[in-house]
């Protein structure tokens, strides 16, 4: 499995910590029971199905016997046949454990949440089934740093899910302090996190990391490339900004195709010059004909 799967990221932590989905379901306000052991279940329901049923991750609470059977699914899109295999995947696991199951489907996306969690009639009276759905509002934002040692996997998954937002930067910096006293076997969850989230947000992680007085680099070669390369395109974009911003407070028309070829530019070097040059150019055309070296 590559960690730079969107669909697999949650899946991954929870094959660090099974006991994740246990803190995840506490903090929707979902009962578990007082537990000594998470461990991960076969996903595959084969024992009275075809072997085309499987989920995304199954985990087992025990005291010595279980006691909980949780299903998790990852859900990215709404897809209306989950609503038929779902209750099998619950059926199933229930008669294998012989105990309560309960099915946790994480959305990241709140409109596929709301669909997600839609009571599926299962036609017998009084049988309706309700997905208990983690979706993006459900995930708590840790900006507490002693929680965040405590609990890395929920910490990266709050990283993940809150990193690009607006409120998110104080969720980042957290993560970012967090990283720095987790054990060695842990600290690869900042790749993890890095791999999933847009590169503007990869930028804004690294400028954390220095204005701490630290420089993380990532353990991942390509994860490392990649940050840098986000690095790169955050800065090129806030140089082509500038020189639109300023084109246009000058008056001057830009059309589309020069609008289009500044945001492309990704070498600062010539985006520092058109932004100079913006000052004082008559027209678009002079800008690219005095800025670039070729011409």
């Amino acid at each position: 499995m590559s960690p730079t799967q969107e669909h697999e990221f949650l899946l991954e932590l929870v094959r660090n910590r099974p006991s994740l989905v246990a803190t995840l379901l506490t903090e929707m306000g979902v009962p578990v029971p007082a537990f000594d052991e998470a461990r991960l279940e076969s996903p595959d329901f084969t024992d009275c199905v075809p072997t085309e049923y499987r989920a995304d991750s199954v985990v087992v609470l025990a005291d010595g016997t279980p006691l909980s059977g949780i299903v998790l699914e990852v859900q990215r899109a709404y897809r209306d046949e989950k609503t038929w295999s779902w209750p099998v995947y619950l059926a199933t696991l229930r008669a294998r454990l012989k105990c309560p199951c309960t099915l946790l489907v994480f959305c990241p996306d709140t409109r596929v949440a709301v669909k997600c969690g839609r009571p599926i009639d299962m036609g017998h009276p009084g049988w309706s089934l309700r997905p208990i759905v983690l979706g993006p509002e459900q995930v708590p934002m840790i900006t507490d740093l002693e929680r965040a040692v405590a609990e890395p996997e929920l910490t990266a998954l709050s990283a993940i899910v809150h990193g690009s937002t607006e409120e998110g930067f104080k969720v980042l910096q957290t993560f970012h302090d967090a990283h720095e006293h987790l054990p060695e076997e842990l600290k690869s969850y900042s790749d993890l996190v890095l791999s999933v989230l847009p590169e503007f947000v990869v930028a804004k992680f690294k400028e954390i990391s220095m204005a701490m007085g630290t420089n993380y680099e990532p353990r991942s070669k390509l994860v490392r490339e990649w940050v840098d390369h986000g690095i790169t395109q955050g800065i090129a974009q806030g140089e082509a900004k500038a020189v639109l911003r300023i084109l246009g407070g000058r008056g001057l028309a830009v059309p589309e195709e020069a609008r289009e070829r500044i945001h492309a530019c990704e070498d600062p070097e010539l985006l520092l010059a058109w932004v100079d040059k913006a000052l004082t150019v008559t027209s678009v055309d002079e800008l690219f004909e005095e800025a670039d070296p070729d011409h």
